[in-house]
C-alpha cells in the first residue's frame, strides 16, 4: 500500500490470545505493533532521519486507538512498517494527516 510520501507494509492475522488464568501475558500488547524507517540515502544526516521518524511515530500514537479496538474486538493481530519515501523534510501536520489516511485504509483491510 502507497500513501505519498509514505510506503505501508503491514501483515494481517489472527491474534494469539493468552490462556485465562494467566493474567498478564505480552502477548496482549501484540495486538498492534508498528516501526517506521527513513532512507539514508535521501537524508544524509541522522538528525534529519530521526525527525522524520519522531514526527511520524506521534502521529502515529495520537491516531491508533481507534485500529487497536477493532483489531482487539476482530481478534486479530497487525504489524505495520511504515517507510518515508519522500525527499523534503516534511510538515507535522502532513504527516498527520497521511497517518490518519493510513490508519483509515488499513481499518478497511481489516473489515474486509
Amino acid at each position: 500500500m502507497s500513501v505519498f510520501p509514505f510506503k505501508i507494509n503491514y501483515l494481517l492475522g489472527k491474534a494469539i490470545l493468552p490462556a485465562p488464568k494467566e493474567k498478564s501475558s505480552p502477548l496482549k500488547k501484540m495486538v498492534l505493533q508498528f516501526g517506521t524507517g527513513v532512507s539514508a540515502k535521501h537524508f544524509k544526516r541522522a538528525v534529519d532521519r530521526n525527525r522524520i521518524k519522531r514526527i511520524t511515530r506521534e502521529a502515529y500514537r495520537l491516531q491508533k486507538p481507534f485500529l487497536y479496538e477493532l483489531l482487539h474486538q476482530k481478534e486479530l493481530q497487525l504489524a505495520v512498517f511504515i517507510i518515508y519515501t519522500g525527499r523534503e523534510l516534511p510538515a507535522h501536520e502532513l504527516v498527520s494527516e497521511k497517518i490518519a489516511l493510513i490508519l483509515f485504509r488499513l481499518s478497511k483491510e481489516v473489515n474486509a
